[in-house]
This record gives C-alpha cells, sequence and structure tokens, in this order.
C-alpha cells in the first residue's frame, strides 16, 4: 500500500471503472477465518451520467457524472444548464471521471456499487486531513537537536542558506503548511460489498475526513487477492 501525496498518479493509466463515494469512518468485520480486519466503510450513491465527453467533441474521453439529492433552486444556473440539457434531475454534485471505459454508458446510464466486488483490487483518491502549520519534525520526519539543557535547538530546522549562491535553494524542506492535498492510496482491497446498502467496505486506512468525497478506481486488469 502506497500513499502519494499532493499530485495526481494516474496519469494515463486505463481504468476499467471508478465512482465517487462518501468516505463513513472506521468498523471491524470478521472474515472466513474468524479474524478481525479493519476496514473503512465507504457509502456509494446511486451515479448517473450526466454527459459524455469524446475525443472529438472535447478532446478527451471521460464522464460527467452527477450524485446526491438537492432541490432545484440550491443549483447555479451554470449546472442547472447542464441538466437541463440531459433532460435529467438536477444533482448535489457534479464530477468527471477520466482514463475511465467510457464504453456501455450512455447518458442517463447509472452505476453503483453492484460494479465492484469483495477481493478486488482499487485505489482511492481523496484530500487528506489539514494540520495546520507544521515544523520539520512532523512534516518531514527529521531528526531533533539535543534535549539538553545547555542545547538551544531541540526542534528548529538547521540552516536554510548556502555560501554556493547564498540563497535558498527552490525545494529545500522546511515548515510550512501540512496535509489539505490530494492523496491516492493503491493497493487497498474490497473486503465486503454490501449492494443494498450501497457501502464497500475497503481493508485499510482510506484517505480523507468522515463525510469527505472520495474517488474509487479499479485497474483494467482486474487484479484481486
Amino acid at each position: 500500500m502506497v500513499g502519494i501525496r499532493g499530485r495526481r498518479v494516474e496519469g494515463e493509466r486505463q481504468m476499467a471503472k471508478a465512482i465517487f463515494g462518501r468516505k463513513i469512518g472506521m468498523t471491524q468485520v470478521f472474515n472466513e477465518s474468524g479474524d478481525s480486519v479493519a476496514v473503512t466503510v465507504i457509502e456509494v450513491p446511486k451515479t448517473v451520467v450526466v454527459r459524455k465527453r469524446t475525443k472529438e467533441r472535447d478532446g478527451y474521453e471521460a464522464l460527467q457524472v452527477g450524485f446526491g439529492e438537492v432541490a432545484r433552486s440550491r443549483v447555479t444556473k451554470p449546472y442547472a444548464g447542464q441538466f437541463r440539457e440531459a433532460r435529467m434531475q438536477a444533482t448535489r454534485h457534479l464530477r468527471e471521471l477520466r482514463h475511465v471505459d467510457c464504453s456501455g454508458f450512455d447518458v442517463g446510464s447509472q452505476m453503483g456499487v453492484e460494479q465492484f466486488e469483495a477481493g478486488e483490487r482499487i485505489e482511492v483518491s481523496g484530500t487528506s486531513k489539514g494540520k495546520g502549520y507544521q515544523g520539520t519534525v512532523k512534516r518531514h520526519g527529521f531528526h531533533r537537536g539535543p534535549m539538553a539543557h545547555g542545547s538551544k535547538s531541540h526542534r528548529r530546522p538547521a540552516s536554510a542558506g548556502s555560501t554556493d549562491g547564498a540563497r535558498v535553494f527552490p525545494g529545500k524542506r522546511g515548515p510550512g503548511q501540512m496535509g489539505g492535498e490530494r492523496v491516492t492510496v493503491r493497493g487497498l482491497r474490497i473486503e465486503r460489498v454490501v449492494p443494498e446498502k450501497g457501502l464497500l467496505l475497503v481493508r485499510g486506512a482510506v484517505p480523507g475526513a468522515n463525510g469527505s468525497l472520495v474517488e474509487i478506481r479499479s485497474r483494467a486488469d482486474g487484479i484481486k487477492g
């Protein structure tokens, strides 16, 4: 399981299927052997395809999907126009799914948790919890200084300058804002699917706070295990 912070990691990799969900929290379930397994519960709402992007018209392939109930009066005019063009009820969220297999989907098609199955390997992307302004020890894992009374540098960073250029070179690690960035965790395993409640039980930790939106993707090769 690898977490990659601060940048999108999908690149041009073709994914077989993808969908958005809402992180509910963590709990435990028992597998067939009776072992306790820590899982993250993700609620996957019924999702409808609002628009289908094509290379001929838009320059790329993607599915624009909507999910979540909302009153028509709460939708902005640009969003309302897209739903009116698709001739469907407005939704709270409108997102795009790129680098996925768009075949088999048309405007108005629905997707849900049923497209996934137990044992499938997925990757989940979300916005990590914000931790505010942090020092180098917590943010980058730097070592601290001596803790003796005579030391004046317990958790301070070392010198930031350089005699070669007399400046701080770009990319030098230092204190700063931590968290609140896009994180993708690969290699997660679906432990259980509950289609009647629209839930995915994913083995392991998923980025983001409880209640936040996450993007769930499955690889095109369909690796299980």
